[in-house]
């Protein structure tokens, strides 16, 4: 009798468990299907600004204001993001020789030419951490010497063009409104709230905690070993594309780096200074961009999703070398801190576009000159 009824409660359990499957399989069939229908076809090739963005990006502004106040420390105040460096390093940066005409925009017009550039690495929290915690990994790029008339006016002196990436290709926000509640349940110690704002589970951003959870990965052996991406958008000449940078080794002396103690905090500075300083080997990527095709789903105004290669492949057009040497002394270490990287630092043929980019605009520079202000106190 108890053997028989065990059988009964073990074959119901079954059926239980397969119907759960069955029905977690067609919820998945379904949502999938769902996530294909609503990113799909074609999109605008042109800005749309929604209502309210500037009142929500003041609220931004002082949300990162109070996360800089939060994470300073005795003697500065460090940026809201990508707060630890490791290490601003002299790089160049050459256009493609034999680049084809219809790439030949902005800073890569003219073939061969070789711009003199500073590169920062970086890891992407608000606060030092060991380099072993996973994060995201961050590549500023600045070329100096650049002429033509810069997108911000108080800034005509710079000269410059900055490219602001980071480790992942797409952003874990889609647009500022969603930005503003993220950053501000962060800011607040509620990590859970900034995907999960409230009971209701159509606000629920299931979506981009998993970006989140992919963008935060295991540290590289070195930050010369990592693709960097633009996530959002930029003008290139008539068009808009977007960035990534990939390690290119074929293109420098071969090259095996010592196996780091990854137990160290700074172990991805350390391998940087092994590589550049210590063994004097240059490191090597190469500088692409994404051209959108509007008539597939590759949208500018929502970071969170990825443009893909199906639709539109990776094109090179510069090749960057980090040369061989010193870049880990106080005085350099010190002018990487205080130095500023924008992606509204540059010209108008790669002029930042999207809502996210129109927020860093405003966030960047109020951030910078706080920061700054502050310090220049200490």
């Amino acid at each position: 009798m108890l053997i028989t009824l065990w059988l009964r409660l073990g074959a119901f359990l079954g059926k239980l468990l397969l119907w759960l499957l069955g029905l977690g399989l067609l919820g998945w069939a379904l949502a999938t299907a769902w996530f294909a229908w609503q990113h799909s076809g074609a999109v605008s090739a042109e800005e749309q600004i929604p209502s309210g963005e500037a009142a929500m990006t003041q609220d931004i502004i002082q949300t990162a204001v109070r996360i800089v106040d939060q994470h300073r420390e005795s003697t500065r105040y460090l940026r809201d993001a990508h707060a630890k460096a490791h290490g601003c390093v002299k790089a160049e940066v050459q256009v493609l020789p034999q680049l084809p005409v219809d790439l030949r925009q902005g800073v890569f017009s003219e073939p061969g030419k070789t711009w003199q550039a500073t590169v920062r690495l970086s890891n992407g929290n608000a606060y030092p951490q060991f380099d072993s915690i996973r994060d995201a990994r961050g590549m500023a790029i600045k070329l100096l010497d650049v002429s033509g008339k810069q997108l911000l006016a108080d800034q005509a002196g710079r000269r410059e063009q900055d490219f602001v990436m980071f480790s992942h290709p797409n952003f874990f926000v889609s647009d500022v409104a969603e930005y503003r509640q993220n950053v501000a349940a962060q800011a607040d110690g509620k990590k859970v709230m900034a995907f999960f704002p409230g009971w209701d589970p159509r606000t629920w951003q299931v979506r981009h905690l998993f970006i989140a959870l992919a963008t935060l990965s295991p540290a590289p052996d070195s930050p010369t070993q990592t693709t960097y991406f633009s996530v959002s958008p930029y003008k290139f000449g008539q068009g808009n594309a977007k960035f990534r940078v990939m390690p290119d080794p074929a293109s420098c002396p071969a090259y095996t780096l010592p196996k780091q103690n990854q137990a160290l905090p700074n172990f991805l500075r350390n391998a940087l200074n092994q590589q550049l300083s210590t063994d004097r080997v240059p490191a090597c990527f190469v500088l692409q961009i994404q051209r959108q095709n509007a008539n597939k789903f590759m949208p500018i105004e929502d970071t969170s999703v990825e443009w893909r290669e199906s639709d539109a492949p990776f094109e090179t057009v510069a090749k960057i070398s980090l040369p061989a040497q010193d870049f880990d002394t106080p005085a350099l270490n010190l002018q990487c801190d205080n130095q500023s990287f924008n992606p509204w630092f540059g010209v108008e043929a790669h002029r930042p576009i999207g809502g996210i980019n129109r927020l860093r605009k405003a966030v960047y520079e109020a951030v910078s000159d706080y920061r700054h202000s502050r310090n220049a106190e200490q």
